[in-house]
């Protein structure tokens, strides 16, 4: 099942929802916080939101991370992406958008391009995977072109608007929680990850939960969206990195793994790699 993406934007410094460098060198956070930054030009696609005036209290987040392989001429990578966009016609869609990233910052999963969109329900979103449209386009133009993909599926519950404004910039993070790790220290991430909005104002939309599909998400089982009003307000978080450090350091001790991604949602449908 494939979703929707944006275009990405991971900044060096100290930032929410990415990890500083751990005290331990032995930590497998230290070769995540250090790795040597990539930035990827790609196609970039308008959102799309089917949405009443209303905001549902809950809806199912879909993310899913492709990496294209180095030689796939750039008309190819291109294809993929509109052809992705275009399943926004999809009756069970409340939101898609793909697009490439613009920085990634893990080490160990080097991932281009993303999809991004939103269901009413997990009803919806088997819906959608099950498409003809969908497994068309998943069939002629992603697999032929990609090395890698990974997928997080979530609810998210009274998140706020399902459409995500274009210009918007989003903070996209998954935790892979220490072996052994049970109720207690899920719930605790889940805790801090819920406190971050009040803490830090810039947010205006957090959405966060525990994947539901762990098929394909490499053994992250927490994920979470931040959302800011643009890219300046994403990156003024640097100037609040004090108290960015206290909140990760409330669960260090319990992640195993960290993935974050930037990107801002594009206002216009361009297509280069």
């Amino acid at each position: 099942m494939l979703c929707g993406g944006v275009r990405a934007a991971v900044f060096g410094r100290t930032s929410i929802l990415s990890f500083p460098p751990p005290r331990s060198s032995s930590s497998p956070l230290k070769s995540f916080y250090f790795p040597a930054t990539t930035r990827l030009y790609a196609a970039q696609s308008q959102p799309s939101i089917k949405m009443s005036a209303s905001n549902p209290p809950e809806f199912i987040e879909h993310i899913v991370l492709f990496k294209v392989k180095q030689d796939v001429d750039p008309s190819k990578a291109t294809a993929m992406l509109n052809n992705l966009s275009s399943l926004t016609s999809l009756d069970s869609v409340l939101h898609l958008t793909a697009g490439p990233l613009l920085r990634s910052r893990s080490s160990s999963l080097t991932f281009t391009h993303m999809l991004h969109s939103r269901y009413a329900s997990k009803s919806d979103l088997d819906a959608y995977s099950a498409h003809p449209d969908h497994v068309a386009v998943v069939t002629n133009y992603v697999k032929p072109i990609i090395d890698d993909n990974m997928a997080v599926d979530w609810v998210a519950s009274g998140a706020g608007a399902v459409k995500i404004p274009p210009g918007s910039a989003m903070r996209v993070t998954f935790l892979k929680l220490k072996e052994g790790s049970g109720e207690d220290e899920r719930n605790e991430v889940l805790g801090v990850i819920g406190g971050i909005k009040e803490k830090f104002p810039g947010i205006e939309q957090l959405s966060f939960g525990e994947n539901f599909s762990p098929r394909r998400a490499k053994g992250f089982s927490i994920a979470s969206i931040a959302v800011f009003k643009g890219v300046n307000e994403l990156e003024g978080l640097d100037a609040e990195s004090e108290a960015a450090n206290k909140q990760k350091d409330l669960v260090r001790d319990k992640v195993d793994g960290v993935v974050v991604l930037d990107y801002a949602v594009p206002s216009s449908q361009t297509a280069s790699l």
